[in-house]
């Protein structure tokens, strides 16, 4: 009979959140780039259209940057003030900002000329955006007061909304429905507007609703999920949820933020919301349940975020004027990966997306790579297959010979994890030859041993079998005991150990009897 090895127990330990699997996915956005601006970075926006580059706003400029080198690839610094909102039409080739001297210019990508000036607002304008559906319309959001939806091609404004009484810092045009258009006011509302009618036809957070429904804070940020269904606005430390089917009524409110949060993003497919804090703190909430499920934490207060459309980047402005690029290393079974040169790409010019990747040469087609060949032997050729024994550890070797106090000793060592250890211990005792492992120890032998029961004593999942070893050493060396000071030394640590952990567990007992009182109690009152 082939002798059988030692079998090392596992033991189970409790389960963390700390590991799970929505955190290793987001540990994965490592190695975060720190990028230093001149002055506070007041927004971010990735392009939807590959190689998705970023606008970077920050001072009297708009950089664009590429997101596989985080080099700057464009800046547009023709503003007369502070710019503001620099954001990437859905191709890629038009990007709109605004400054605050109220004034919004539309700029070719990569000439950088100025193609369109809107200029109608009095006021800073802190939002412009890009209508996802009508790639001709613009939506902007001013401190005057004013919402305006323009007409590119014509400069004209197509609605202006003048509902909110101060001012308007958040805004966006619902994904689902080019004429639904959300924003968020200092006036402590958010409110819906229909640009065909031109009037609001749903307001949130008035003081005059109930409880938690209630904006005592300015609302900083707005976003409406792609159903078009439900909105989510930030005013304060506090994130709302908006039912739009139901009129507008507030179905969530969470503060899971310790100050005001400034950002709000969704990932790819909207099943996790991103916000960002003057906290210096980003948090990840599952939306179908809105509970938190990772937290990253940054050097500064946070201004503004995004995530790429790829789910690659994740940069994220702050106060400081620092950017923060984290990003991910896609799996070749994602999507992004495998369409990295698609046609968009090519037709938008975005070279920078082929930088790290190699190119098929021109008229080659797919380039096949070479596989080796497998040897073709004699069609009557026998082979005989042998199967490789797996050799034995230095302790099961030393048990498969009956050398006891040997394998014992070689699983003291520092490197040997306690589960194979007293393993060992429990194969020694199977076999009756732990007393033969402990016999005739010196100081010097013994040391090891003590160390082994000092450490795991109070360990719940090897204390029991401590508690018989150390009887069993006790037993053999109480003769000797006194002739050396290191092994004394150590017997009473032990000792004193031992005596700790009694007083623990009986005050435990103690606070277990009380809570079962209580709770008795309480039962027989509600009874």
């Amino acid at each position: 009979m082939d002798y059988q090895p030692v079998v090392v127990r596992k033991h189970a330990r409790p389960a963390t959140t700390k590991h799970n699997a929505e955190s290793r996915y987001w540990r994965q956005y490592r190695h975060p780039v720190f990028i230093k601006e001149y002055a506070p970075v007041t927004s971010v926006h990735f392009a939807p259209s590959k190689p998705h580059r970023y606008a970077v706003t920050a001072a009297t400029r708009v950089q664009i940057y590429a997101p596989r080198t985080q080099k700057v690839t464009k800046t547009i610094s023709r503003f007369k003030d502070v710019a503001r909102s620099g954001c990437i039409r859905g191709d890629g080739k038009l990007v709109v900002a605004g400054d605050d001297s109220g004034l919004i210019q539309v700029f070719d990508i990569n000439s950088r000329a100025i193609l369109r000036t809107l200029d109608s607002h009095k006021q800073p304008v802190h939002v412009t955006k890009f209508s996802a559906l009508d790639q001709t319309q613009v939506l902007s959001c001013s401190d005057d007061t004013t919402v305006k939806l323009w007409d590119v091609p014509s400069q004209a404004a197509i609605t202006t909304f003048l509902d909110h009484t101060d001012y308007v810092r958040t805004g966006q045009v619902s994904t689902s429905n080019p004429h639904h258009i959300l924003t968020g006011s200092y006036d402590a509302t958010v409110r819906l507007f229909d640009s065909r009618t031109g009037e609001c036809e749903m307001v949130m957070g008035e003081p005059s609703g109930e409880g938690s429904t209630r904006n005592t804070h300015p609302v900083e940020q707005v976003l409406m999920f792609p159903s078009g269904t439900v909105a989510l606005s930030t005013a304060g430390p506090i994130l709302r949820v908006w039912d739009l089917v139901a009129g507008g009524r507030c179905t969530r409110a969470m503060s899971n933020h310790q100050k005001t949060i400034t950002s709000l993003a969704f990932n790819s497919d909207a099943s996790r919301v991103l916000t960002g804090g003057l906290d210096q703190m980003v948090k990840v909430y599952d939306v179908s349940t809105y509970r938190v499920v990772h937290t990253m934490r940054y050097p500064a207060p946070i201004l503004c975020m995004a995530i790429s459309p790829d789910e690659t980047h994740i940069a994220t402005g702050m106060s400081d004027g620092t950017l923060s690029v984290r990003r991910r290393q896609p799996k070749a079974s994602e999507p992004a990966a495998r369409d990295l040169f698609s046609a968009t790409s090519l037709r938008t010019g975005a070279f920078e997306s082929f930088l790290g990747g190699a190119l098929p040469a021109l008229g080659q087609g797919r380039v096949k790579e070479k596989r080796k060949s497998k040897p073709v032997g004699d069609v009557d050729e026998l082979k005989v297959e042998s199967k490789r024994k797996k050799s034995l550890r230095e302790y099961d070797r030393l048990l498969k010979n009956f050398k006891y106090s040997a394998a014992l000793d070689s699983v003291l060592r520092k490197n040997v994890p306690p589960t194979t250890a007293f393993s060992l211990v429990q194969e020694l005792v199977h076999r009756d030859g732990l007393r033969t492992a402990l016999a005739g120890r010196d100081d010097v032998l013994l040391e090891p041993v003590l160390r082994l029961l000092l450490k795991h004593i109070t360990d719940p999942r090897f204390g029991e079998m401590v508690c018989d070893v150390a009887n069993v050493v006790i037993e053999m060396y109480t003769p000797v005991l006194g002739q050396s000071p290191l092994i004394d030394t150590l017997f009473v640590r032990l000792r004193k150990k031992v005596a700790t952990e009694i007083r623990f567990q009986k005050e435990l007992v103690k606070a277990k009897g009380a809570l079962d009182m209580l709770l008795a109690s309480a039962a027989l009152s509600v009874v």
